[in-house]
């Protein structure tokens, strides 16, 4: 999975947090706070922008009915969210439809920058923030919780303003047949956890027991998705898409690639029908040299074989190989690959394109509660204006991507220092006990 595939690991359903005495405890918290203090990284919100999302979460509904008339009303279609089981926010959903000619897929993002815009203290401290940072059992939001939790959550059997991508794709080769982006009105169906969507797949009937609604075909729905999904994936790798982690489970699939897809349809829209600037991800290729090494590290390893028709073109090469290697290198295989690849950066100009996701334009739009790119670029969808200030913007958003990355490498770090696993740590969470 390259880093911009967006998937975030939850709670693992039926285990228990990971226990840790109260010193423990607060040796982690010290150490936290001197990892923040090294990277620049802002914990607590000022009591200003506190006070500004409160208001913001005030007469919700009010609000949201007054908006009604000058949206794309979406409630009665069928809609739901799928995500961590520890997730605290959702900010996309999903529908989808197939007709005679065409399937219509709806990709509903948090219409965040509703409520936070220029002219608010909320934009001046994501601004700031850039994203939230993931350490395994403790999140720095860019966004107030308060505001992100409520209004900006696409919670079920609540009315929500959305920004809406709906994606006419064909029947043969899943291509854009037309593309449009819009303000809406959703009302989310279900919200589903990656294992509920997995158990849907299996077992259609227990849709009643996740819906209040049991009219709303969402076991349909669910599977149509991921038929399309796994169609998606499978061209992108045909396509020469690098896929670093082949043996994801369906659910997680689904979200990927409805996500890339959305992202892929609105950075097109804004290059090649507005011709605008935007924050768009660029990622650079290895040299052949770099490519050349990472390849023979890989066919070095222990029951590893890269196909003799796959060096041709690295990327696939990587592909198949992970495809029949042994479960016991595929970290060996990934971190062979991760060593080489550039970083990639958020750029004005999206020439140059995206090399591991082998898109000629990319950019992101389904996370403006975590990511300030994401926020920049619904701004410029909906307004068609630019900031002055975007190639900062930009400059800003991939230095503090890169801080967030090192302080949550560091941090794992101190997890093992003090005998954590971080990974069950990030899984469960932590739970403080008395000894």
């Amino acid at each position: 999975m390259t880093s911009d595939a967006q998937a975030e690991a939850g709670t693992v359903e039926g285990q228990g947090p990971v226990e840790i005495s109260r010193e423990t405890a607060d040796r982690l918290a010290d150490e936290r706070e001197e990892l923040f203090e090294k990277f620049e990284i802002r914990d607590g919100f000022p009591d200003a922008v506190l006070t500004e999302a409160e208001k913001r979460t005030e007469d919700i509904q009010s609000e949201i009915a007054d908006e009604v008339d000058e949206r794309r009303d979406l409630r009665e279609m069928t809609t739901w969210t799928t995500d961590p089981i520890d997730a605290q926010d959702f900010d996309d959903a999903l529908s989808v439809e197939e007709r005679p000619d065409e399937y219509v897929l709806w990709v509903h993002i948090a219409d965040v920058t509703h409520y936070v815009n220029p002219e608010t203290s909320m934009w001046e401290e994501a601004v700031e923030r850039a994203n939230t940072v993931y350490l395994p059992a403790y999140t720095v939001h860019m966004l107030p919780p308060v505001l992100a939790e409520t209004v900006c959550s696409l919670v079920p059997n609540e009315d929500r303003l959305a920004h809406t991508v709906e994606m006419h794709l064909d029947k043969e080769d899943l291509g854009y047949e037309e593309i449009d982006i819009y303000k809406s009105v959703v009302r989310s169906d279900a919200r589903l956890t990656y294992s509920e969507a997995e158990t849907l797949l299996d077992e259609p009937e227990t849709a009643e027991d996740l819906l209040e609604d049991a009219e709303v075909d969402l076991a349909e729905r669910n599977e149509l998705v991921w038929q399309l999904a796994d169609r998606m994936h499978e061209q992108r790798k045909e396509d020469g898409s690098l896929v670093l982690n082949p043996r994801r489970d369906r659910a997680h699939t689904i979200i990927e690639e409805c996500m890339l897809k959305a992202n892929k349809a609105v950075t097109h829209t804004l290059m090649w029908d507005r011709g605008v600037e935007a924050m768009y991800r660029v990622h650079p290729q290895p040299s052949p040299d770099e490519w050349s090494e990472a390849l023979q590290e890989i066919q070095d390893l222990d029951g590893v074989s890269i196909p003799g028709e796959a060096w041709d073109d690295p990327r696939k090469a990587v592909n198949a190989t992970l495809e029949e290697a042994p479960q016991r290198q595929l970290d060996k295989i990934q971190w062979a690959v991760m060593k080489v690849m550039p970083r990639a950066k958020y750029m004005n100009d999206p020439f140059g394109g995206h090399h591991a996701l082998n898109f000629e334009i990319y950019g992101h739009f389904t996370s403006p509660i975590r990511r300030l790119s994401d926020l920049i670029n619904h701004w410029i969808v909906y307004t068609n204006d630019v900031p002055e200030d975007l190639v900062a913007l930009c400059d800003r958003a991939s230095d503090k991507q890169a801080d967030a990355e090192a302080c949550e490498r560091e941090y794992k770090q101190v997890l093992e220092d003090h005998g954590l696993d971080p990974a069950a740590v990030n899984n469960r969470g932590l739970e403080v006990v008395d000894e």
